[in-house]
């Protein structure tokens, strides 16, 4: 999976985000550079957010952006990887919890097949702490590529 970031040029690594909606914003560059995804796809992943709270953020450190299944300016099935240096800090939830995030996996779907294989895909990343660690060290595309042979291949 890190691999073909990597070929289909679905990545990015920056210092920071201003805030985690530029954060949303950012993760969606590289699927929106290649047709992916139309301009407001990014912005409907931000109104989810705002009306749902942070339950992009799935696990501690890592956001998972999506809007719903089938969503308007969504043209492709994909998964973006963008990695901040430095986390970005999500409002409290419903329990006034701050969810933080560094690593953004953002999603875009339009055949459920597809999507489902690559939810089952990123599942298995999250499942592997060694994996998600080495992630949040990461700075290169090269780095992705050496990720995915040590823990994942």
């Amino acid at each position: 999976m890190l691999k073909e970031f990597v070929e289909k040029k679905h990545y990015k690594f920056a210092e920071s985000a201003p805030d985690w909606r530029e954060a949303i914003r950012m993760s969606c560059e590289s699927i929106e550079a290649d047709g992916t995804v139309e301009a407001n796809y990014k912005e409907d992943i931000i109104k989810c957010v705002e009306t749902y709270g942070p339950y992009i953020v799935i696990i501690p450190n890592v956001a998972m952006p999506h809007s719903t299944q089938g969503a308007e300016g969504v043209n492709k099935t994909a998964i973006a990887f963008m990695h901040l240096d430095k986390p970005v800090a999500f409002e409290p939830d419903e329990d006034g919890e701050i969810k933080e995030a560094q690593l953004f996996f953002t999603i875009a779907s339009c055949d459920g097949e597809q999507h489902m294989n690559n939810i089952q895909r990123l599942s298995e990343l999250f499942n592997n702490d060694e994996a998600i660690e080495a992630l949040a060290d990461a700075h290169t595309p090269e780095d992705l590529i050496a990720i995915q042979e040590k823990f994942l291949d």
